[in-house]
Order: structure tokens, then sequence, then C-alpha cells
């Protein structure tokens, strides 16, 4: 699952909206009952839609629902698996986070579990280089998924390829081809920055020594990458590209998360989330640090610019979780996250932010 997908099932409405939620099990003995869990919570699904509506009016999405659990390949479960079926749309996510195992039926699919755990985990991009074609990944630890919007993927079709060479005398056909490829570079770049500019994702680079080297000479977001896996990929497996991928993601993370300590120490910053809140609405937060585990239930104050804590996170007019919410914000005003282990912000209240201004 990645930020589209999300963006997705939020947007559909209509009753009734099943979800199914559950965490699985990535070996034996354990993975053995996932089919046993995935049965009963379909069962104890039916069992309510039965109990509300006529077996008629529910079953194209019963039908879904059957389909789409004929579908689970058990022998690839990860941590967690999300079940979202209506009458008109089913889907499946195999996640690599543990799930609290519920049902709901709603006027809307059940993602607040999703949005929480998306938002905290080492999400990045991945963007292989290549004439055939140049592919664009999102990360969420060591699972990828394929972005196909935005012009993604994208195929080199200049000379040498679809178009013939140009001849006669004095034509340097290699600096020609290299012009083409640079052009091409360019054109992804673009496209990936204006993906980027909504969703400014740490970057893994993937590619050949000269497709590496065309790309670092074109790229304006080269502020993003911090990490890269030289090689020719375009036709290696997305399961073992993650293999590969993840590990120099995980290192560079951790070698990004000491920097940005060290930066906090000297830069402009707030500290604690009282402090963050209004900084980031200004669009101020360049970088936000948030301790992993650290949540804050609270609601805004008359003037709808300061945080008030809360006890009871399900009060009407309750922020759920104020820090999902600091997050979300500060990335959609080009912002970064980088989270840090827990007690590590203990004197910044768990919460702090290196300011652009």
């Amino acid at each position: 699952m990645n930020q589209q997908d999300l963006q997705e099932l939020q947007a559909i409405r209509g009753y009734p909206a099943l979800s199914i939620l559950l965490p699985t099990h990535r070996k034996d003995p354990e993975k053995r009952q996932d089919p046993i869990r995935v049965k009963n919570l379909v069962r104890e699904a039916t069992d309510r839609l039965l109990a509300e509506f006529s077996r008629r009016e529910v079953s194209p999405l019963l039908a879904r629902l059957n389909y789409l659990v004929a579908q689970i390949d058990y022998r690839y479960t990860l941590d967690g698996l999300a079940l979202f079926v209506n009458k008109d749309h089913a889907f499946k996510f195999q996640l690599p986070f543990r799930l609290k195992e519920r049902v709901v039926v709603d006027e809307t699919f059940a993602t607040r579990d999703l949005v929480f755990v998306l938002n905290r985990s080492q999400r990045y991009w991945v963007l292989v280089l290549s004439e055939q074609p140049t592919r664009l990944y999102e990360g969420c630890r060591e699972i990828l998924v394929e972005m196909t919007n935005d012009g993604f993927p994208m195929t080199y079709n200049g000379p040498g390829v679809d178009l013939s060479m140009p001849g006669g005398d004095g034509v340097n056909k290699s600096a020609y081809r290299d012009d083409r490829h640079r052009l091409f570079f360019r054109r992804v770049d673009a496209a990936f920055g204006r993906i980027a500019t909504v969703n400014p994702l740490p970057l893994a680079l993937v590619g050949t020594d000269r497709d590496l080297a065309f790309f670092d000479e074109v790229s304006a977001n080269r502020n993003l990458l911090f990490t890269r896996l030289t090689g020719s990929h375009d036709k290696t497996p997305i399961r073992q590209l993650a293999k590969l991928v993840w590990p120099l993601v995980r290192a560079g993370l951790a070698k990004q998360r000491q920097e940005v300590l060290k930066e906090l120490e000297v830069a402009l910053g707030a500290s604690g989330i009282g402090e963050a809140w209004p900084m980031a609405k200004e669009g101020r937060g360049a970088t936000l640090l948030v301790e992993e585990d650290f949540y804050y239930p609270a609601r805004l104050d008359a003037s709808g610019l300061r945080l008030v804590p809360a006890d009871d996170s399900s009060a009407p007019g309750v922020i759920d979780d104020a820090v999902d919410a600091l997050i979300e914000m500060v990335m959609s005003k080009g912002g970064q996250v980088v989270f840090v282990d827990k007690g590590t912000l203990e004197v910044h209240q768990h919460v702090a932010m290196i300011l652009r201004y």
C-alpha cells in the first residue's frame, strides 16, 4: 500500500463498506493459522451483513469478497492483511506491519489504523534508471509498489532505439546520443519532481554507472537522494529489487537520523508539539523529528492555532493523534519527517522541528 492507494480508499463512500483487518505471519508454525483466521473473519462479516440486508442485496459484495479471499497467497503473507470491499470495489493489501484484528461495516473503509502506521513507517522512493523503461517505486520498509502515474514508467524512444542516428561527416554519433539521453533523464527528473513535491520522501537511485552519471548531471532533485544501487536492474523482479535496496535504505536512514540530530543542536528550531504546530501551519517546518512511539490526542483552542491535550481521543472535537496531523501538515508543505528512537527527544517532549526561517 502507498499514499495513492490510501487516498483512493478514502475517496470511496457508500454503505455498506466492509473492512477486514488482521495480523498475519511470515513463518511457520504461526503462518498456518492465517487461513483459519481469515475464514472466521469472513464468516463474521457475512453474518453481520445478512443481519442487516437480504442476501440478494449484498450478493455483489459477498461475491467480490469471496473472490478476493481466494486470491490470497498465504505463502507470501507479511505482518498484516487488509481487505476492503463494497458492491463496486475490492482491494487486498499485504502489509509489512501488524494490524489490530477487526471487522468494520461503515459508510467508508476503515483506514484510520493504516494512516497511523503508514505515516510512521520508513517510506522512500526508488527510481530505477533505464532506457527500457525507467520505473518509479514507493517503498515502505522492505515492500515496493510500482507507481504508474505522471508518465511512469518512462521509455526512451530516441536515436539508437526507435529513431535512426544522424549521418554525415563530422557528426559525433556518441555525443549526439549522450545528449538525447540527458534530455530523457531530464524529463524523468521533472516527472519525479512533480511527484516528490507532493510527497518529498528520501530517494534511492538505481542504475548503471552511465545512467547514474547522466541523471546526476541533470537532476534538480539531488537534495532527496540518500543512497544508490549500481547495476542494471531494469529486469530485476520487484521482490528481489526490494531485498537489494532495503538494506541500503535502512543504513541511509540511520545515517540521516544522526546528521539531523547534529543539525538540531545548532539549528533554529521548535521544541515540543505545542511549538511545532503553529510553525508547521505557517509552512516553516523544514525537518520534523518525531519519536516513533509517541502519539498525542488533542483539540484546537478557540484561535485554531494552539493544541490543548485531550484525555479521551474519541471525544467530539478531538484530533485522534495530533502527531499524525502534524506529520501530514509538514509533508504537504514540502518538509521532511525523520523518525528517531524512543527517548531520543525527551528534552524536546518527544517532538522537535528544524525551521526554514
